[in-house]
């Protein structure tokens, strides 16, 4: 009898549950089937895109933004896939998933709570990442940080200053994004000539020099457009100013203006066109001006 008994009630069992168990297995295997398409069809996409990328620093770039942005997406389906199949199980077995929501929801709330500075980061990460707001090797100031960008993170920005220090943002902190080498960089150059000297002549020479640095073959392919020589830009207490805009290569941004302001003093000094420099007089007490000068002066 116990053997008939056992088996009536494995098979009781069987035909309870067949069901339940069944309808169990085809929802893990159509998880199963629906991550696998996933990952191989947005594979294929992401290698199609990345293959259309230089091999540039450029097109370095763009890689692993798209490399980032794609392990970002498969986290994201992965946790959806695993808590809609968690749900749909409980579900087909009669489970009651309202506790278990119940208690999600609060856990949620309360990591939320400690941890909304890190959610913050990666979500400013990855918009920053998506919008593609500057790049590795780009010059920028964010969160009152100036330098190179080192590397993007979903939760950090790494920068290296000009002396060397590293500076790790949190992209949470980032307002304003400033980058000074996206595309191209403007240089623009204030020359200041003497109020004595011919502001018509330090023009045309300072804009026959900016014409000549354009066209020197060494420099040719820094230059995006031609020098453009704005004119009298202001007055100030001692000098005149001239301003002049250079449309360079974002690589060429300050070893362009360094060049260019050698270039300009030397040609002034060739052209006899003074640039002013403040002046100092010594007054020696219980003398004039003029024999103070003339003490100074004097070669004894």
């Amino acid at each position: 009898m116990t053997p008939i008994l056992a088996a009536d009630s494995l098979g009781d069992f069987v035909d309870r549950w067949s069901d339940e168990a069944l309808a169990s297995i085809v929802v893990l295997v159509g998880a199963v089937l629906i991550w696998w398409v996933f990952r191989r069809v947005g594979r294929k996409t992401v290698n199609r895109m990345i293959s259309r990328r230089g091999d540039d620093a450029a097109g370095t770039d763009d890689v692993q933004r798209i490399n980032t942005l794609w392990r970002v997406l498969q986290t994201v389906v992965a946790v959806l896939i695993v808590v809609t199949v968690g749900l749909t199980i409980m579900m087909i077995w009669g489970l009651p998933i309202g506790p278990l929501v119940a208690v999600g929801g609060a856990v949620g709330v309360a990591v939320g709570f400690g941890a909304q500075g890190f959610v913050r980061d990666v979500i400013a990460g990855f918009l920053i990442v998506a919008e593609h707001q500057y790049s590795i090797g780009d010059v920028v100031r964010i969160a009152d940080v100036s330098g190179e960008v080192q590397t993007i993170r979903l939760r950090t920005t790494v920068l290296r200053d000009l002396d060397g220090n590293v500076h790790h943002v949190p992209n949470g902190a980032i307002t304003v994004a400033s980058n000074y080498t996206q595309e191209y960089s403007q240089v623009v150059v204030d020359v200041a000539i003497a109020y004595d000297q011919d502001i018509d002549e330090a023009i045309a020479v300072i804009g026959d020099e900016a014409g000549q640095f354009a066209a020197d073959p060494e420099w040719e392919a820094s230059f995006m457009d031609a020098p453009q020589l704005l004119g009298v830009d202001a007055l100030g207490e001692s000098s005149v100013k001239v301003r002049v805009l250079l449309r360079v290569d974002p690589d060429a941004r300050w070893t362009s203006r360094r060049e260019f302001l050698r270039r300009i003093k030397i040609r002034l000094d060739r052209e006899g066109i003074e640039i002013p420099y403040q002046h100092l007089t010594v007054m020696v007490k219980g003398e004039s001006p003029v024999a103070a000068a003339d003490e100074l002066s004097s070669p004894g």
